[in-house]
């Protein structure tokens, strides 16, 4: 059930313990799964529970999880030595993981712990920490991995064009649905279906749909409605594959256009137009956020943009696909080949309720950037 060869995933653990000894560290405590199955292939959504992937800087590798993953973790990864902390009323995992660091000769070591980790919730940390107090010591290194993760292998690339294909499939969908009359929901069933029918996987982030005043609100929320005549439609969505991902976002109009609509939709594509100008290798993240901020400033569009114009992309989890680092004012991230950036330009005007957005996934390339979507950027008006 690996979806890498055994030598890719051999080339990323020796890349990740190249970073901690670089680092100092003699072991990292993983936390993140998408860290997990990046290194490992280990495949659950058993992290909303305590687990940790421990790694020697030597690459030894142990699982500590529950029963319920231990064939989960057998079956996806090339995890060999995996624990089980054992459910009760009493049950402290952190305590098991100090009895493996003793096992492995870890006392008085200096480890690397992944802090910014979903499934790590402050109680469990305290467990951890409490475990750890006079054994040995440690620091967040969670962005170890994650840098690693950032730049992409053609192997992985694979699965990103085919999560584009995938939301090109569901853009279509809903620019076929999204008339008057038309319930969200009806358009996300069919969106959703044409990235299940493709052989696609769950998101890790719930799509974004709204129509009327709601396409001012850029996140999912519960209570959906129906399109309008004259309306407006504001959707975020992605294709995903093999946990990777691939993002779109449009705002799709009915009826007679707004004028002002017309122009804020093409004050949009020139921001990101401009935004892919710039995106190639030297350049910085926070000059591809800039680049959307000028565009969008000189159309006179300002006040109504968005402090962040987007982000990195890759194999994910919930609860989103956004993935570190994200474009944003002196974001200090250096653009590298086989990048995978999502790129959205948002306006949202609420005093005259008008929402539009214009976004999609690019992978940079040793002279600039490709766009992974077939859709075009025309203003689509049912």
């Amino acid at each position: 059930m690996l979806h890498f060869t055994r030598e890719e995933f051999a080339s990323r653990q020796r890349n990740a313990t190249a970073a901690m000894r670089a680092a100092n560290l003699e072991g990292l405590l993983i936390f993140r799964q998408e860290s997990m199955y990046y290194l490992t292939g280990y495949d659950t959504m058993g992290y909303s529970q305590f687990q940790c992937l421990f790694m020697g800087a030597d690459g030894r590798l142990v699982l500590l999880t529950r029963s319920a993953d231990q064939r989960q973790a057998r079956l996806t990864s090339t995890i060999e030595d995996i624990r089980i902390w054992v459910d009760r009323a009493d049950s402290n995992p952190g305590l098991d993981l100090r009895s493996i660091l003793e096992e492995h000769g870890l006392g008085g070591s200096h480890l690397g712990a992944e802090l910014d980790a979903y499934s790590l919730t402050g109680q469990r940390w305290d467990m951890v920490r409490s475990a750890l107090d006079g054994f040995c010591t440690h620091q967040d290194a969670s962005g170890l991995v994650n840098r690693l993760r950032l730049v992409k292998s053609a192997a992985e690339l694979v699965y990103v064009r085919r999560a584009a294909e995938l939301a090109d499939d569901a853009h279509d969908e809903a620019a076929r649905l999204a008339v008057p009359g038309a319930s969200e929901q009806d358009v996300l069933a069919a969106m959703h279906g044409a990235i299940f029918r493709g052989g696609g996987d769950y998101p890790a982030s719930r799509f974004i749909i709204g129509s009327g005043e709601s396409a001012l609100m850029v996140r999912n929320f519960t209570g959906y409605g129906t399109i309008g005549d004259n309306d407006q439609l504001q959707l975020e969505f992605g294709g995903a594959f093999r946990h990777y991902h691939a993002c779109l976002m449009r705002t799709m109009l009915t009826g007679r256009p707004d004028p002002q609509h017309v122009r804020m939709h093409s004050a949009c594509v020139e921001a990101i137009q401009a935004c892919q100008e710039v995106t190639r290798p030297g350049a910085t993240f926070g000059d591809v956020f800039d680049a959307h901020a000028k565009a969008l400033d000189a159309a006179g569009f300002g006040e109504h943009r968005l402090n962040a114009c987007g982000y990195s992309l890759g194999a994910l989890y919930p609860p989103t696909w956004m993935d570190w680092p994200m474009l944003y004012a002196g974001a200090p991230t250096v653009v590298r080949p086989n990048m995978v950036i999502f790129m959205h330009m948002i306006l949202l005007d609420s005093q005259r309720g008008l929402a539009m957005s214009v976004g999609e996934t690019v992978l940079t390339t040793e002279t600039g950037c490709e766009r992974l979507s077939r859709s075009n950027l025309d203003l689509i008006v049912n």
